[in-house]
């Protein structure tokens, strides 16, 4: 991109569409008049749920939350089918929401932003996909999703594998046929626990690779009932602006009660009641210091170890499933449908890797220390470079030249999770150092979406070009995450959170653990104040705000 010569001039690239670029781009087209263009890797739009069509790919959020409160009528019209929608119905919404806004129309499909630099001559950005466009905007914004690079670990012999493989995270859309076949699952994390049941039900024998048990809390999705939500769409205004206010960006009103201030008996009670009802609840709902006090977490940790030995009938395969080296809520809490009972099926065989770990994969199947596995399709459940990877993959560079990655070396450095020094008009939704993850994201999309728009439109009354993050106040956010992260159950576990699941990448915990309300009134704060932490210009010279 040394010499460039845009094919057009806009005033706003944004990159996805999933739930981040559907709602950036209205808010920029329909609300502030602009004019944007969309590049969308994919044939349509969805983003993680374009992508990630695996067996029992289904939402951790409850369906009436798990969606746009922008637009109220949107919000009465659509049908939820019940607790926890599957992928098939969130991309029959996006697709909905696509079309109720004309959303498409600005969309380029099937196209990758390769490459995205800032010219300070021009105070512009200069932007090339891989169909060859040459565009340039004032402002770049990502809507690119924290878990959208797919990780395949580098086994030896990968490439040598006779049968079918595939990745969760890039399935394909006509499905896979598991009918008769034996099937190896490499990974327990968030898609492992959710495809295994469904195709254990459909393979003929299903290999289980584990290397790290999980803590997983039942999902109950057959607990509601239309009437309730019904009811939900009564009370929406009220019911959204809790979750906005809230930890997890959830409706769940904040508990006061200690797991160590009551009897074993009453924190027994409680502990089974929230396990009854399933999901979320269990961790926001039971007692507020499971996540933060390890004797707390100790009680709720050997709770659901209790239950794991109750449900498997095995004692030695229930024993390899008790997660024994991490807290509960260190890692990511899963939410589960029939996951521990899928182990008392005949069919099904656990591998445990951490104590016999995989040698190679060979090409008629697996092979750890223990022998060899014998496999027509491999599921590869490996997970995602979280938070940074997608933008690695992106020649994103700011003033003189330097690159985001490299900027990112040791960690991704930003201001509120939106911005980074150094890169001016460059707008992140739900990047590394916002609560994104932590949190139900259509909340912190939209908290997000209507922050980045409100600072663009401040920007377009006042007549002002640029707008960059302060290094100082980058720093003082960066040490600011870790000094919360620091304070939870979050440092004690090797997670993607932290990336541990890359090989050489640095450890650093990446979202924002304080929670989506505490977040929402920083932000407010950094806006009520003439966006502090921000320089703010007409251009050079740069004239602080």
């Amino acid at each position: 991109m040394e010499s460039f010569t845009a094919t057009q001039d806009l005033d706003a690239v944004v990159i996805g569409s999933g739930f981040a670029g559907l709602y950036m781009n209205y808010r920029l087209r329909e609300q502030l008049g602009m004019d944007t263009q969309v590049y969308e890797a994919g044939d349509n739009v969805g983003g993680t749920w374009y992508w990630n069509r695996y067996p029992g790919a289904r939402c951790d959020s409850e369906s009436y939350m798990y969606c746009f409160s922008f637009d109220k009528q949107l919000m009465q019209d659509w049908e939820w089918s019940g607790k926890y929608p599957e992928q098939p119905e969130i991309l029959r919404y996006l697709n909905h929401v696509a079309d109720r806004f004309d959303l498409r129309r600005n969309t380029q499909f099937n196209t990758r932003v390769i490459a995205a630099h800032f010219n300070e001559a021009t105070h512009r950005w200069e932007i090339e996909t891989d169909k060859g466009d040459k565009v340039t905007a004032k402002f770049l914004i990502t809507g690119i999703g924290c878990l959208s690079s797919g990780q395949i670990p580098n086994i030896a012999g990968r490439d040598t594998f006779q049968g079918e493989s595939y990745h969760t995270g890039a399935w394909p859309h006509g499905g896979v046929n598991f009918a008769g076949k034996r099937v190896g699952v490499i990974g327990t994390g968030s898609s492992g626990v959710q495809s295994i049941p469904v195709i254990a039900k459909q393979a003929d024998h299903l290999y289980v690779f584990q290397r790290t048990p999980q803590f997983t809390i039942p999902a109950r999705h057959h607990t509601v009932d239309k009437a309730f939500l019904d009811g939900v769409k009564k009370d929406y205004d009220a019911i959204y602006e809790k979750a906005r206010w809230s930890n997890g960006g959830l409706p769940i009103d904040p508990i006061e009660r200690s797991a160590l201030a009551v009897s074993d008996e009453e924190r027994l009670a409680v502990y089974e009641a929230a396990w009854k009802e399933g999901g979320f609840k269990f961790l926001f709902g039971s007692f507020f210091d499971i996540g933060l006090d390890r004797r707390a977490n100790d009680t709720a940790s050997e709770f659901i170890r209790s239950k794991i030995r109750e449900i498997v009938k095995d004692p030695d395969v229930a024993e390899k499933l008790v997660p024994v080296d991490h807290p509960f809520t260190s890692k990511r809490a899963l939410i589960d449908t029939d996951y521990f009972d899928t182990y008392n099926r005949d069919n099904v065989t656990l591998v445990d890797i951490r104590h016999a770990p995989i040698q190679e994969i060979t090409p008629k199947g697996i092979r750890t220390e223990d022998g060899e596995y014998e496999l027509d399709i491999i599921v590869f459940a490996t997970g995602f470079d979280a938070m940074t990877g997608t933008f690695n993959r992106i020649d994103i560079q700011g003033r003189d030249g330097e690159k985001l990655k490299d900027k990112w070396a040791a960690g991704p450095l930003t201001y509120l999770g939106v911005t980074t020094a150094g890169f001016p008009n460059f707008f992140m939704i739900t990047g590394p150092g916002s609560p994104s993850v932590l949190s139900n994201m259509p909340v912190s999309i939209e908290q997000h979406v209507e922050w980045i728009s409100g600072a663009i439109a401040h920007m377009n009354e006042q007549g002002l070009v640029v707008i960059e993050a302060d290094e100082s106040a980058e720093k003082e956010w960066v040490a600011h995450v870790n000094e919360v992260a620091e304070q939870t159950m979050f440092m004690l576990a090797d997670s993607w959170y932290l990336g541990a699941n890359i090989p050489n990448k640095p450890r650093v915990f990446m979202p924002y653990p304080g929670g989506v309300g505490a977040y929402r009134q920083k932000c407010n704060e950094v806006t009520e104040a003439g966006y502090t932490g921000f320089t703010i210009s007409k251009g050079e010279p740069a004239v602080a705000q």
